[in-house]
């Protein structure tokens, strides 16, 4: 058995991205380049993990070392790089970032008014960098449309001919950004084939996303039930997903079970293993009830996230009127995220009438993400859409019962309570009266003391690790490059 799992893991693969945790995290994205990698290396293959350079914590506190200067021009803009490495291997992958003074500079992964110009430049820099420095790797995998330029420079652009063999995958985290840009920045891409330019247009502009569809050796989604829905809710690249589901493999994103760990998480003021799981949940709940003036003998339920339309972030106002207002349900609130301003406002306005009743912190602040699937009994995500989510995933890790709507990851990862086995709460449309009528199912389950501790116990025990999906992707590899 070691032999041949040295042989189906003997690989060098690249793993591209614009986020990875702890360098850079906007979302879910970010977590799984952080984990996944580390996952792979555990399991022989040599993996590299190359990101845009950001003026970051990690970057200012960790030692890193040039592996590589030169230049190229993006159009007529010549434009100077350096590839650094970073030392140690701290994160149990090897790190390199790309620096670019003016693109790949900066303080934050997203929001600039020439995205379209930085992410460019990362790919073209990439690929001039591992040709110039004769780097061929088994694998190169692209993660969403940041790096979905990438398959079609190895294959049809003459000044990387070198990688034009190297099998390429394609990782879909959200089909709803795609990247879109004018054909008139097309002059800024590396000298390509022009009889290919239909392999980067869709509906009239370059669409880096179905360009990564349509030249990877293979793409995956991160989860199953999120392969099928793209060919339905794809904004716009539902047809292009059914005509290349033949290469799509949906594969479900783990957690990295050593930074989510109730047991040592240096993030929780009480750590907590299964056996008390009932004490540990008790004493931080009480920690944050201190710490936002909410009741601890309620039960709490929370919502994490960004207040965007696919989480159904703006239906949380109605959520929380209906039960703290109109049903007048006996329940703690606790609301973390930003995004949308409107639903920003509300949320800060009804903090402010509820007040003892809900918390909020209008931001993203990773200790008290931990903090609060440590204390909370429910954590609601009404999703619209859900490629996988993460959030149920730790909640359930951390004994905290999912409230979920039946969609993408959501459906694939939490079986209802009514079900054989069923260890979390569901409903199937995203709206405040199915959602409010869910949280009402999920009180009744908390006034059965006992039913409630068997299932954080059946929760904690549950193994959404990376160690499966890691094992789909080694396999996957081997497939295209044998």
């Amino acid at each position: 058995m070691g032999k041949q799992k040295a042989h189906r893991t003997s690989k060098h693969v690249i793993h591209l991205s614009a986020e990875c945790y702890p360098v850079a995290k906007v979302g879910g994205l970010g977590d799984v380049v952080g984990a996944l990698p580390k996952y792979l290396q555990q399991a022989g293959l040599r993996t590299w993990v190359v990101l845009p350079w950001y003026n970051k914590p990690f970057v200012q506190s960790h030692t890193f070392e040039v592996v590589y200067t030169g230049s190229f021009n993006q159009g007529s803009r010549p434009l100077d790089m350096t590839v650094l490495k970073e030392q140690s291997d701290v994160l149990g992958f090897e790190l390199y970032l790309i620096k670019i003074p003016g693109l790949l500079d900066r303080d934050e992964p997203y929001g600039y008014a020439d995205e379209s110009e930085q992410f460019m430049a990362f790919q073209h820099g990439f690929l001039h960098w591992i040709t110039e420095a004769g780097i061929v790797p088994d694998v190169v995998h692209c993660h969403d449309h940041h790096t979905g330029l990438i398959p079609f420079l190895m294959y049809y652009s003459d000044a990387f001919s070198a990688l034009k063999k190297v099998p390429t995958v394609g990782t879909v985290h959200n089909g709803q950004y795609q990247g879109w840009m004018d054909w008139n920045k097309a002059i800024l891409l590396p000298p390509f084939d022009t009889w290919k330019w239909g392999l980067l247009d869709w509906d009239k502009t370059i669409n880096p996303l179905a360009a990564l569809i349509k030249c990877c050796t293979v793409f995956t989604t991160v989860s199953e039930g999120y392969l099928g829905e793209l060919m339905t809710q794809a904004n716009g690249l539902e047809q292009l997903f059914a005509m290349e589901r033949a290469k799509g493999v949906g594969i479900v994103n783990g957690i990295d079970t050593a930074v989510w760990d109730p047991a040592a998480d240096p993030m929780l003021p009480h750590h907590y293993p299964p056996s008390r799981v009932q004490s540990g949940k008790k004493k931080n709940k009480a920690f944050l009830c201190e710490a936002y003036g909410l009741d601890p003998e309620k039960p709490l339920l929370a919502y994490i996230g960004r207040f965007a339309g696919e989480k159904g972030a703006d239906l949380l106002p109605d959520i929380i009127e209906r039960l703290l207002g109109r049903e007048n349900r006996d329940v703690s609130i606790m609301v973390l995220g930003s995004g949308d301003p409107q639903v920003q406002s509300a949320i800060t306005y009804l903090a402010n009438q509820y007040r003892g009743r809900l918390g909020a912190y209008i931001g993203y602040e990773e200790q008290l993400s931990h903090r609060i699937y440590g204390a909370a009994d429910f954590l609601i995500m009404p999703s619209r859409v859900e490629p996988c989510g993460l959030n149920q995933l730790y909640a359930m890790r951390y004994g905290t019962v999912p409230i979920v709507r039946r969609t993408g990851g959501l459906k694939d990862t939490v079986q209802d309570i009514a079900e054989p086995d069923g260890y979390g709460i569901t409903f199937a449309d995203a709206n405040a009266a199915d959602a409010s009528n869910a949280v009402g199912r999920a009180l009744e389950l908390y006034a059965d003391r006992q039913r409630m501790q068997r299932l954080r116990k059946q929760l904690m025990a549950l193994d959404f690790s990376w160690d499966k999906s890691a094992v789909s992707y080694i396999d996957l590899y081997q497939n295209i490059t044998e």
